[in-house]
């Protein structure tokens, strides 16, 4: 049998304090057989994007080692930045490489966000792939309310945690919560505009992305028969 590759894409919630950053990125070496590909931290976002790839087992191990060593070092209740986060590791998604489908690694995700809520404590959501609800699918949908808004969407039983303490405590109040997946590939670029209007800038990611913008009428947002926004697709997912 040809050996499985899958790549984990792990964003963590800290960008600025290099010793942090390549602490934990650094808890990924210490899994024998896992290759750390890239380490990309951004001052302004106050995010780093970590990328790794191995065997399935290692990979998870190594993932569930970062997420126990960003929990350890971020404070979520004392972090800012300009991108959208709730969580010391915000998302940390894996990607089929070779040899393995998106089945096998929506489980490996599930088995992943089973060890981190049984062994650290952390709650969290599975999306995309790895989805338990179809309102669960869109990271954007999951991660709304961002940190700020954890205790009061755990208290929704709506929005229960797919993994680890069902209520608001005082992990979740520091390390926030968790999102993990099972994903195709993901582009992200920047564009640079000759403009200081965020509303246009805005307005222009809304009609590309492809998480689209959310359907309004008359001003206000249309929601769905679970009560969340209904979207329309930007360019890319037409």
């Amino acid at each position: 049998m040809k050996n499985q590759l899958i790549e984990c894409v792990p964003n963590i919630s800290e960008g600025r304090d290099l010793k942090k950053i390549n602490a934990i990125a650094n808890s990924v070496t210490t899994v024998e057989g896992v290759k750390l590909l890239d380490v990309d931290p951004g001052k302004a976002t106050n995010r780093t994007v970590i990328t790794f790839v191995g065997e399935p087992k290692k990979v998870i191990e190594a993932a569930f080692r970062l997420i126990q060593k960003a929990a350890e070092l971020i404070d979520m209740s004392q972090q800012t930045g300009e991108h959208p986060r709730f969580g010391a590791t915000d998302v940390c998604p894996l990607v089929p490489i070779a040899n393995i489908s998106m089945e096998e690694t929506a489980e490996y995700a599930r088995l992943l966000g089973k060890r981190v809520g049984e062994e650290l404590g952390i709650s969290g959501y599975f999306y995309e792939n790895a989805a338990t609800k179809e309102d669960r699918k869109n990271l954007a949908t999951v991660r709304s309310g961002e940190y700020e808004g954890l205790k009061e969407k755990v208290a929704n039983p709506n929005w229960t945690p797919d993994f680890g303490p069902l209520t608001y405590n005082p992990q979740i109040e520091k390390s926030g919560v968790t999102a993990i997946s099972a994903r195709d590939f993901l582009i992200a670029y920047n564009v640079n505009l000759n403009s200081t209007s965020t509303r246009r800038a805005n307005a222009i990611a809304f009609d590309i992305r492809e998480n689209g913008r959310t359907k309004m009428v008359n001003g206000k947002p249309v929601l769905d028969a679970n009560g969340n926004p209904e979207r329309i697709p930007g360019d890319l997912k037409r």
